[in-house]
């Protein structure tokens, strides 16, 4: 008999012996949960189907008989089976008397990190985003366990609902050489965050489902302080935590700026936009499709600022049999994807699939790009299409055929098809040594200008390759430095520790 075939025994041991039958005459692998509300009849629910366990229905008495094994309920409606992973939570009537039970089955099992056990041994903070039932905490406490043992990192882990170390004063197994502090109440879960931080020294905080603004906070200060954070958030993906108020800080949070006349003008957007106030806590995130699928964003920042501008937060798709790209992904990864130097010199022609020629013409005209449209997809040099239209058939045999260079956008606005183009248009150009020079002497001046006020400082916008060595030059001096805006006046704000 397993560890998990003992563990499942103590939990059935407490269901009234009418029940306890049900449940043995199905099979213990996929079980999920047992639910007893009553007056309705008892359940044992499976990840693809739920099996009725009583031809009898709940009885007060049944409901007495689980409930006065399992000991007290904390403020959490939730209590546990000493030494197990399970939990029970009850449902009350206004009278705060318990009417329904869900019997939650744990299980301690390894390999379900192996997807993302790169992001987990980087050192960076990572947030796991999923539904219900998705594997969120069995996730955590492999982490937990494969941090401590493996690794032999000072790991602590904060357990609300004793969910992940298991009930009792001993943390299950299952966490390896993890330590676990209890939180008495739910509402002192941020509490005990700092606090764990600033007793016990760890290398590594575990915290399962983040849900208030002050444990966001709480998030935040651990983060800054140099630890790695692996935790849960209430959420199924990156842009709903965007959307959120209360978490969004987790992931950079979000402002409201208002933009002058010619710079909403050269964005093609309204004057009033949203943007990233901070650099998120969070530096990665993975979003749990189901148990064995997952989308992972590596650039939290990044990600981010693409669902604010109203793109794709991009991301790349996880399976246990690899990773799988997109088809945009797909298309970006051909040789052809960025035009020639030698196109860029002269007039580009670009073939439009899907989107209003007019609009890309508009556009062309407003912002002065050295291009037109064309007809014809075999006189093009370029093709630019609707992402949600990336896989017609048509379009695959133009490119087929064509071997042009395919470059997609979301919506078929204004906003988007200038971005696009003034990226297509803003290729790798050589620096002039001077340009380097002037670069380089108003990093430096602003370096110590944060380290002497210990204010952020923001630098002037500079292409994508002077900002890699002004980044290269603010790690130096073990700063944080990170891009805002948007090309060409994407720039450098440099922060104090």
């Amino acid at each position: 008999m397993t560890v998990f075939d003992d563990e499942l025994k103590l939990l059935l041991d407490i269901l009234p012996p009418s029940l306890q039958g049900g449940v043995l005459a199905q099979s213990g692998e996929g079980l999920l949960e047992i639910v007893m509300d009553l007056g309705r009849f008892p359940e044992a629910r499976y990840a693809d189907c739920t099996v009725r366990l009583s031809e009898s229905q709940v009885t007060r008495e049944d409901i007495a008989h689980v409930v006065e094994q399992v000991g007290e309920f904390g403020a959490d409606n939730r209590a546990g089976i000493e030494a197990t992973l399970h939990r029970i939570s009850a449902i009350r009537n206004r009278k705060g008397r318990i009417i329904g039970l869900t019997l939650r089955i744990g299980r301690a099992m390894t390999g379900t990190i192996d997807q993302i056990r790169d992001l987990v041994e980087s050192g960076r903070s990572l947030l796991l985003l999923g539904r219900p039932g998705v594997g969120k905490t069995t996730r955590l406490r492999e982490v937990a366990r494969i941090l401590a043992d493996d690794f032999g990192k000072r790991v602590v882990v904060i357990d609300t609902s004793n969910e992940i170390g298991g009930d009792g004063d001993i943390p299950h197994p299952a966490i390896g050489g993890a330590r676990r502090m209890q939180v008495p109440h739910p509402e002192r879960q941020h509490s005990v965050m700092i606090e764990a931080v600033e007793n016990h020294m760890p290398e590594v905080i575990v915290i399962d489902e983040i849900g208030t603004e002050s444990e966001a906070l709480a998030a935040r200060t651990i983060a800054e302080r140099g630890v790695q954070l692996i935790g849960t958030a209430h959420g199924n993906t990156l842009e709903n935590l965007v959307q959120n108020p209360t978490l969004s800080d987790l992931v950079g949070g979000v402002q409201t700026v208002t933009l002058g006349d010619d710079e909403a003008r050269f964005r093609g957007t309204q004057k009033t936009v949203s943007e990233r106030r901070v650099p998120p806590t969070f530096e990665q995130v993975v979003e749990l499709v189901d148990r064995e699928e997952m989308i992972v964003h590596t650039d939290t920042a990044s990600a981010v600022d693409a669902i604010l501008r109203g793109e794709e937060s991009g991301g790349i798709r996880r399976t246990p049999q690899g990773e799988v790209p997109s088809p945009q992904q797909e298309y970006q990864e051909q040789p052809s994807k960025h035009l020639s130097v030698d196109a860029l010199k002269g007039e580009v022609r670009i073939y439009p699939y899907a989107i209003s020629r007019d609009q890309v013409e508009r556009v062309i005209r407003s912002f002065r790009f050295d291009a037109r449209t064309v007809a014809n997809p075999e006189k093009a040099d370029m093709i630019l299409a609707l992402r949600s239209r990336s896989e017609d058939a048509r379009l695959r045999r133009i490119l087929q055929v064509t071997g042009l260079p395919l470059h997609c956008i979301k919506k078929n606005s204004t906003a988007q098809i200038r971005r696009q183009l003034n990226h297509i248009f803003s290729q790798p150009m050589e620096i002039a040594d001077e340009d380097i020079e002037v670069a380089v002497q108003e990093t430096e001046s602003a370096i110590q200008k944060v380290l002497a006020e210990s204010v952020a400082v923001e630098l002037a916008p500079q292409s994508r390759e002077v900002r890699k060595i002004q980044h290269h030059i603010v790690s130096r001096y073990h700063l944080v430095a990170e891009s805002v805006g948007s090309d060409p006046l994407r720039r450098l704000v440099i922060y104090p520790n």
